[in-house]
């Protein structure tokens, strides 16, 4: 279940409780009249199913509340009601599979944004798998990817293009187009630094590294990973199954390969660094494919789903 809080002006307060309850999924009404002071309006607030919360957000965007007042949503952890649980039986489909499309753009636009700690991120991270190249070490290697936060203009990308919305697609594309060459930049300087503290060496970065060399050696199966990762990583951004991001930061090897670009680029191996930005390439590449068809499919699926719904509900006093 969402709990939803409406500010409402008072004008449009009497519409926004008979659209709440007349859908399907909705439990708990209470109405505050007058209580908003900034905006001044009315409060109204609601629980709703999951797999009903998306049509409800749109229809009240549609009344024009985030502009005169205000829409808030927020996960109810634990509900003890009779009622909520009927409202969740009532709802079409299963909450799990539900995608809230207000938040789940409002999520990748905040993990999207250009800011000092993404690139702090991404540096540390493509660093982390520099140090994991030099010492062929997967467990440092591992440990970057997890540091690594692409996945989220990446995901940014995806909801984008399927909402249709070209000019949310610009902060995660700058996020990525800017982010990457920055991280390699800053590490290759680091590489350098290390150089000169004897710790980092071309000899060394030569020597073979048999438990890391698939970062820069790219093949089929490197897309293959990357369409699974990109399926898995969307759906645990709209599900409740956030937990699973970890599993597909470990799986797909960006920032590694974005590290080894940087290396090879300072030591001056050119194929190995055209390896690497060709791993690069089919890793963001899968994803962005299969993160955009799996949200497109969510779409399709509940646009069925609710047009094959049971009517909407009379208001009910009980």
């Amino acid at each position: 279940m969402l709990h939803l809080r409406v500010i409402s002006p008072a004008a449009r307060t009497d519409a926004v409780v008979a659209l709440i309850q007349d859908t399907v999924g909705t439990a708990h009404l209470v109405v505050l009249p007058g209580a908003a002071r900034d905006p001044v309006g009315d409060v109204v607030q609601c629980d709703v199913a999951r797999e009903a919360a998306d049509e409800l957000l749109a229809e009240l965007r549609g009344l024009g509340l985030p502009e005169a007042g205000a829409v808030m949503a927020e996960r109810v952890e634990l509900s003890m009601s009779e009622r909520a649980a009927r409202a969740q039986q009532d709802a079409p489909g299963a909450g799990m599979d539900a995608v809230v499309w207000e938040s789940l753009s409002e999520a990748t636009q905040e993990e999207s944004r250009l800011s000092l700690t993404y690139l702090t991120f991404l540096t540390v991270a493509t660093m982390l798998a520099a140090c994991g190249v030099m010492l062929d070490s997967a467990i440092l290697l591992v440990g970057a990817m997890v540091v690594g936060p692409e996945f989220g203009p990446l995901a940014g990308v995806c909801t984008s293009l399927v909402r249709w919305a070209p000019r949310q697609a610009i902060r995660p594309l700058a996020a990525l187009l800017v982010g990457f060459p920055v991280a390699m930049g800053l590490t290759s300087a680091f590489a350098a630094l290390l150089e000169g503290r004897g710790l980092f060496s071309e000899e060394r970065f030569s020597q073979p590294h048999p438990a890391v060399e698939f970062v820069w050696q790219p093949d089929e199966m490197s897309f293959v990973v990357a369409i699974l990762a990109g399926i898995a990583g969307i759906l645990s951004l709209t599900s409740a199954k956030s937990g699973a991001l970890v599993g597909v930061a470990i799986s797909v090897t960006t920032v590694p390969a974005a590290a080894h670009v940087a290396l090879a680029m300072t030591y001056g191996h050119q194929s190995d660094a055209r390896g690497s930005l060709i791993q690069l390439g089919l890793n963001l590449s899968g994803i962005l494919l299969a993160g955009t068809l799996t949200l497109l499919a969510q779409k399709l699926f509940w646009e069925g789903v609710r047009n094959g719904r049971r009517p909407r509900r009379a208001p009910s006093g009980t």
